[in-house]
């Protein structure tokens, strides 16, 4: 019979795995910690009972969250990730040989211990000289911040417990103060299947401090639905006008050169949630 765990999505929807056994489990200062190895998806973090990672498939969040902003942008030297404890966007952000300095900032310290411990392959670049680890609240770090990164990430958990002012209109404004003139941010905005609000104001707040926005996605089987998104704000640059020498060759599962522009290409029920509510 086993040890099945479901995540809900909605009352009526989730999705169901099975479990091998459960590594460590707490309450945090913050959120609920299930670290599980899984029979189909390997070893996977659980935050307040959501997946947040898993061995399987986590380079595709991870990639599509850090190379789409990275190689937008001609010359990334100091990024700065907001949560994204388990090091996955760590260690994609360090393929690029122009960053200099990757600042990670998240609220829970247990997040990053457990990750180091039984999720080595997604953490495994945390201890690099470049990457200055902080366990701090990613959005005071924002606001004491002033033009000082180049590009900004936003790996949160969906907006419940300490997530949830990383869903503001306020949260967005200090994003770009603490953002270079030329400066990028990319933020995960959940599915459009069930947080269809969510991803339209999301996507209307940033419209509105940034000149450039633009919405992507991504398949991401283990997160509910699949199909995933993420909300690009830019103050100059746009991912669509990249040209083509600012590509390189790199490692990747997912991202390709192709796919980057490919995955702004989106479905017409997903693109409506861009225009702006009341009008086009």
């Amino acid at each position: 019979m086993g040890l099945w765990f479901t995540e809900k999505q909605t009352d009526n929807f989730g999705i169901t795995m099975k479990i091998n056994r459960t590594y460590h489990s707490e309450q945090t200062d913050f959120q609920k910690l299930d670290m599980v190895e899984t029979e189909e998806w390997g070893n996977m973090l659980l935050l307040d009972d959501m997946v947040m990672t898993t061995e399987k498939d986590e380079f595709v969040y991870h990639e599509m969250v850090a190379h789409v902003p990275l190689f937008t942008h001609p010359n990334p030297k100091h990024v700065l990730v907001v949560g994204g404890g388990d090091g996955g966007v760590i260690r994609e952000i360090l393929k690029h040989p122009s960053v200099e300095k990757a600042v990670l900032v998240d609220i829970d310290g247990k997040v990053i211990e457990f990750s180091k411990k039984y999720l080595p392959t997604i953490a495994g670049k945390l201890e690099d000289p470049r990457v200055d680890v902080q366990v701090a609240d990613g959005f005071l770090h924002i606001a004491e911040s002033e033009k000082a990164y180049d590009v900004i990430m936003v790996d949160s958990t969906e907006p419940v417990g300490p997530a949830v002012n990383l869903f503001t209109k306020g949260f967005y404004s200090g994003i770009a103060n603490a953002l270079k003139d030329d400066g990028i941010f990319v933020a995960q905005t959940d599915n459009p299947w069930f947080k269809a609000d969510l991803i339209q104001q999301v996507f209307q707040d940033v419209a509105e401090i940034f000149p450039v926005t633009r919405l992507y996605t991504a398949n991401i089987p283990t997160y509910p639905s699949g199909l995933w998104t993420f909300t690009l704000g830019s103050k100059i640059h746009d991912p669509l006008k990249v040209k083509e020498e600012r590509f390189t060759e790199m490692e990747t599962k997912y991202y390709t050169k192709a796919l980057h522009f490919a995955s702004f290409v989106l479905p017409k029920f997903v693109e409506d949630l861009t225009k702006k509510q009341g009008g086009k």
